[in-house]
């Protein structure tokens, strides 16, 4: 019986404790209480500094809630967003963001949240993995990248004369580059499987989309091999021609006319 009444006893404790813990994690600000809005927010940008962003986002997390209109709030938000980036908590560090822009859509520090939406996004997908075992971005999934050009661009659109617009336009001309090699490595997918007009509509989307890009010229081959290999010559001669005019030392302009020429002799041949 005495065993039995120890045994409840433990599991009353255990029970208690786990409750006690749930609410802490419910409740952000319960481990902060008694503190002063400048305890909690000055711990905060010690850790932030220190590097111990878990630490700092619990503080911040806890001032939102114990002082939501303090002298320090504006300010921890963006902090918490900072905090979230480093710790590679990109949904978080997206949410944080936008929350800001929401809520102080007039602050003159609202660029900062649209730039860290567009960092963020543009590492996505640069986990751990990457870090080790370098990647070709080009031949992923380049959704992430295309929404941070999209927060980038927003960046460059409504706040031109900001301190993050010149990163923002290199990051833009990059990500340009790198979803247009993307959308040729795609267009290859589809020639090499012989769905040339597949292949031919990719790299015209390329043409269309990504004109300052790098992969113009690809884009430009590859359509004239896909017009060929479909029997469109007159469409692979415009698609040459466009490329002799705008990159007449692209090594590979010789051995198009060559494959050009040969085709559509064949053809002539066949209908005499």
């Amino acid at each position: 019986m005495r065993q039995l009444k120890f045994i409840l006893l433990v599991i009353s404790i255990l029970t208690l404790s786990a409750c006690a813990s749930d609410k802490t994690v419910d409740d952000p600000g319960a481990a902060f209480k008694g503190q002063s809005e400048q305890q909690i927010y000055y711990g905060g940008e010690s850790a932030l500094i220190a590097g111990n962003y878990a630490k700092a986002i619990k503080h911040f997390e806890a001032l939102d809630t114990l002082y939501p209109f303090g002298e320090h709030s504006q300010q921890a938000q963006l902090d918490i967003i900072y905090a979230y980036y480093k710790s590679d908590d990109v949904p978080s560090t997206l949410a944080a963001a936008d929350r800001y822009i929401h809520l102080y859509p007039m602050s003159p520090y609202v660029d900062y949240a649209y730039y860290m939406r567009g960092l963020s996004e543009f590492y996505e997908e640069r986990g751990f993995l990457s870090t080790y075992f370098p990647t070709d971005f080009s031949q992923r999934d380049a959704s992430s990248l295309k929404k941070a050009f999209l927060d980038f661009s927003e960046l460059v659109y409504h706040y031109p004369n900001s301190v993050y617009t010149p990163d923002a336009r290199l990051r833009m001309i990059y990500i340009r580059n790198i979803v247009a090699s993307h959308e040729l490595e795609v267009a290859h997918f589809y020639f090499v499987r012989e769905s040339y007009v597949a292949a031919a509509n990719r790299a015209n989307g390329i043409i269309r989309h990504y004109q300052q890009s790098t992969s113009i010229p690809g884009a430009l081959i590859l359509m004239t091999e896909s017009y060929i290999n479909l029997q469109d010559y007159a469409d692979a001669k415009q698609s040459l021609a466009v490329l002799k005019l705008n990159f007449s030392n692209n090594p590979s302009i010789p051995s198009l006319e060559q494959s050009l020429a040969k085709a559509s002799s064949n053809v002539h041949k066949v209908y005499r």
